[in-house]
């Protein structure tokens, strides 16, 4: 599958990968694989056996907390991990003897790691440099890399400009030369908080560009949700779940899959039902009676999990039987946050149930101790097998 619609940055950057010993510049159908690739196996920051496709011109999003595999996963990859198991691949072509230098892959880690005594433009001409790419076509090739990241003071050296900018110059550095594959492994990592959207932008708008196909390791869900055209969790080494992104921030196989892309309700009980629709009739622990959506394995009598996101739930200080069909709870506390609210509820025998509410929603008689109602579409719930 291609991923259409994505106008290839200036023809410069097709000659940049012509003759630096990158690709020619044609579009490949065939998509990266990575084929029961295994590496330190049940060690911290390990690979389990994984399987992954990225469509050609696609960014996939790698993404699940530290010492997940995310790192490794990126690093077999930029063939700095050649001890793997598997096989990987990109256009039909196997990766595993083939020398770092020769795949013509981008990589920017978490460090931006700019040579201290180059401006940033010399920084992002030095790929080309290697690559033997003429003086008077370097200075293009740079300046549209420069442009694609909105960099505007690259005749300063790194120690001159903020880590943004640092940032920005190894994005550019990592393109120039018109790379097969682009990887970067938390590149927002060490960025100021203040900046991340700025970058998230400026790295959605590159990828749009230049239409790469992508792999970004992240353990920040928003990054991956903004940017990605595919999603795949990581848990232990394993994939959970790869799908679009709100496939997977709505519909998560497992507890790590929702976890991994936000904040959820998980509450245990047990599958009485499951309609033709898919609907699943499920008692909640806790004592109410609920329905969701049900997943693929889920059977009746299985014990479940009840996934609810925490912004799909309507609250109201009002009696459960005065709304229909609602459940009573109590606020246990609430927390101001500006544009919104978090609530934290009692629901039946001891569940804790988290709710965020908008500002514009208003708080009045959510107070602490205070009895309310509940209530949430069904089709906002989904039902798996717990493990």
């Amino acid at each position: 599958m291609r991923y259409p619609g994505r106008p290839r940055v200036a023809t410069v950057l097709h000659l940049a990968a012509g003759r630096a010993g990158g690709h020619s510049g044609r579009m490949y159908d065939e998509a990266l694989r990575l084929d029961s690739v295994s590496y330190r196996a049940g060690q911290p920051g390990g690979l389990d056996n994984v399987s992954l496709a990225v469509p050609t011109g696609a960014l996939l999003a790698v993404l699940g907390p530290a010492g997940c595999g995310k790192s490794a996963l990126i690093n077999i990859l930029a063939g700095l991990h050649p001890g793997h198991t598997g096989d990987t691949s990109l256009a039909g072509t196997p990766l595993r003897h083939l020398p770092t230098h020769r795949r013509g892959f981008g990589l920017v880690m978490q460090n931006d790691a700019l040579f201290p005594h180059l401006t940033l433009a010399e920084n992002v001409a030095y790929p080309l440099r290697l690559r033997g790419v003429p003086r008077r076509d370097r200075r293009a090739l740079v300046e549209t890399a420069l442009d694609s990241v909105l960099l505007d003071n690259a005749d300063r050296r790194p120690h001159q400009v903020t880590a943004a900018d640092r940032q920005r110059a190894a994005l550019a550095r990592a393109t120039v030369f018109g790379p097969r594959l682009l990887l970067l492994d938390e590149p927002l990592s060490e960025q100021p908080a203040e900046t991340r959207p700025a970058l998230v932008a400026a790295i959605r708008r590159l990828h749009l560009m230049l239409g790469t196909t992508t792999v970004l390791a992240t353990r920040v869900a928003s990054n991956a949700l903004a940017l990605a055209d595919e999603v795949a969790v990581l848990s232990h080494g394993r994939v959970e779940q790869q799908a679009i992104p709100q496939r997977v921030y709505d519909f998560p196989v497992s507890a790590a899959a929702a976890l991994a892309c936000g904040e959820a309700n998980l509450l245990p009980g047990t599958v009485h039902e499951i309609d033709e629709d898919g609907t699943a009739r499920v008692g909640l622990d806790c004592g109410p009676t609920v329905e969701g959506t049900a997943a693929e394995t889920l059977r009746v009598r299985n014990r479940c999990l009840y996934c609810l996101r925490p912004e799909r739930i309507a609250v109201v200080p009002a009696s459960a039987a005065d709304m229909g069909d609602a459940l009573e709870a109590r606020v246990l506390d609430l927390l101001m946050l500006g544009d919104g609210a978090r609530l934290r509820l009692l629901l039946g025998d001891g569940a804790a149930l988290l709710v965020k509410r908008p500002a514009a929603a208003g708080m009045r008689g959510l107070t602490s101790g205070a009895a309310v109602a509940v209530a949430w579409q069904s089709g906002h719930a989904w039902v798996f097998p717990s493990k």
